[in-house]
Parts: C-alpha cells; sequence; structure tokens
C-alpha cells in the first residue's frame, strides 16, 4: 500500500512539474500530509502547501452565518457589534474576521428569504479544535435566543489551514 501511494505521489509531482516548474519542488520523501478533522470518518489528505513548510501553524476554520431578520425588525450593526464584544470577543481574544453579506435561504414554509447577514470568520489553533467547538456552538444558542432566529449558519473547514503571522 506505501509503494502504491509513493508512486502515485510520484506521479503527481512529476505532472505538477511539468505544468508548473517549481511548484513540486519537495522530493516525495519529504512531502508530510496533514489529517484533518473527522468524525469517524476516512482521513482524508492533502499535501502541506510550501508556506506550512516556512513555518506556518495548524489551525482550524470556522464560519458563522448571522441572519439579520426578525419578527419585529431587523438586527442592526450596532446590536451585532454589541453581540460580537459580550459573547464573541471573550470566547475567542486573539481575533476575529466579520464580514456583511447579502443572503438568502429557503424558509421552513418553503419560500425564498433574503437578508443581510453577518459571516464571522474564526481561526483558531487546531489542538484546540474540542473545546473551541464548544465556545462556538455556545455563541450560535445565544445569537439564536437573544434575537429569536431559526438558526445560525456552520461551516466547518475539513482541513487543517496553515496560518503565518
Amino acid at each position: 500500500m506505501v509503494h502504491l501511494l509513493r508512486t502515485a505521489l510520484s506521479a503527481v509531482l512529476l505532472a505538477l512539474t511539468a505544468i508548473a516548474p517549481g511548484l513540486a519542488d519537495a522530493r516525495q520523501d519529504q512531502i508530510q500530509v496533514p489529517q484533518v478533522l473527522t468524525d469517524n470518518r476516512p482521513i482524508v489528505r492533502r499535501p502541506i502547501p510550501g508556506g506550512a513548510r516556512n513555518g506556518a501553524q495548524k489551525f482550524a476554520r470556522t464560519e458563522l452565518y448571522f441572519g439579520t431578520a426578525k419578527s419585529d425588525g431587523v438586527v442592526t450593526e450596532a446590536e451585532f457589534r454589541g453581540f460580537i464584544d459580550r459573547y464573541v470577543t471573550p470566547r475567542f481574544p486573539d481575533g476575529l474576521t466579520i464580514l456583511e453579506a447579502d443572503g438568502q435561504f429557503r424558509g421552513l414554509d418553503g419560500t425564498v428569504v433574503q437578508e443581510q447577514s453577518f459571516v464571522l470568520i474564526l481561526l483558531y489553533p487546531f489542538h484546540t479544535y474540542e473545546s473551541s467547538s464548544r465556545r462556538i456552538e455556545r455563541i450560535r444558542t445565544l445569537y439564536k435566543d437573544e434575537f429569536d432566529q431559526q438558526s445560525v449558519l456552520r461551516v466547518d473547514d475539513p482541513f487543517i489551514v496553515w496560518v503565518s503571522f
């Protein structure tokens, strides 16, 4: 099995070299492959990007999508920023990114609902995934309760992301 994998990796590196010289500059025995986040699924592996070989750190990435429509109006930017200050920053004090977005989804009654939303991007050390995941779930619950929301969409990148500062 290892021989087959090594042969396949050699073929990929050879193809990369032909397509983009310099891209496949590492020898096959120097390439490490990271594990991904799993929930009893087969582990998917991919080569570590060049930046990771130059000191980048293993991080996990989660995105949360916060809708703003509520029965008595909308969640204002000031209300959302207050929520971030009270509940998110204390749980993730090292940093976060917020984007404003236009979103849409199919409601429970089948109609398409369009609304402004906020996207929260969290990057956190991979070794803290379990404890960070619990904090993220708490944030989702707090937002749903405070702003009368059906859900807060959560997206977890299944791969380790490599971060350098």
